[in-house]
């Protein structure tokens, strides 16, 4: 599906905007570290090549255009130690959110504070595995279902609890959809590097202090279980991005 390795976007020193392989150092493992990349020609969904042209990063920007991100879902309450803190039973079954396009942003962005999430205190954070659809998914079973995933980033969930939770009448999006909400990157993992995306680490800093340590194995609802049910009766396209919970 895809021949890149490390899928990142980014502004260059000579001022244009190229997808990207990342190069990192031997044995190197961090994307944010590039400083090059191969460019990327053609559709990064459909027919693309690896160039021979070499470009230096001066900005590692969202791993996705907005123009090539179709719908971004989300999951809650998608860990078993998370729900337990928050006091929440076990979910039946995936719990499911959108949020707009707009929410994305790339991985050194500002995040801006809209005037409404200024009005109380509830500003919070969620790191989560984002899985990158690259080939539509319709009732594919679970068996089959990270067959359509390009690749993995890292996202941050944004979220305001009292506007998620008091403030939108039963419903999260108000609380968790506003601009720059929803940023990922620093790059695209390809899935043929990540060959069980449920024994991955992760963890959230904030001030050097770590406030999130976890691991993916502690999921309710695995990246291929939820790919699967969210493909029953609704088409999942190339680009559409799954926030997969905290």
């Amino acid at each position: 599906m895809s021949t890149f390795s490390r899928l990142i976007r980014f502004l260059a020193k000579d001022g244009r905007t190229y997808y990207g392989d990342a190069i990192l150092a031997l044995g190197g493992v961090d994307i944010a570290t590039a400083t090059q990349a191969r460019v990327i020609k053609g559709d990064i969904f459909g027919k693309h090549h690896i160039s021979d042209q070499i470009a230096d990063v001066r900005l590692l920007l969202a791993p996705l255009a907005r123009e090539d991100v179709k719908n971004v879902r989300c999951l809650g309450l998608n860990y078993e130690q998370h729900a337990r803190e928050s006091k929440l039973p076990l979910p039946k079954y995936p719990v499911l959110f959108y949020k707009p396009v707009t929410a994305l942003a790339g991985p050194f962005d500002d995040i801006p504070v809209a005037a409404p999430a200024q009005e109380v205190e509830g500003l919070d954070y969620e790191c989560e595995l984002v899985a990158v659809i690259g080939k539509e998914a319709r009732n594919v079973p679970e068996s089959e279902a990270l067959n359509h995933v390009l690749g993995y980033a890292v996202g941050n969930d944004i979220s305001h609890r009292e506007w998620q939770l008091k403030r939108g009448g039963g419903q999260w999006a108000l609380g968790k959809g506003f601009d720059g909400w929803a940023p990922f990157g620093p790059g695209i993992i390809s899935a043929r590097l990540v060959k069980d995306p449920q024994s991955l680490k992760i963890s959230t800093k904030l001030n050097g202090e770590t406030v999130q340590d976890s691991s993916t194995r502690d999921m309710i609802f695995s990246v291929a279980a939820t790919i699967s049910f969210l493909s029953q009766g609704t088409t999942l396209l190339p680009g559409d991005l799954i926030f997969t919970g905290t």
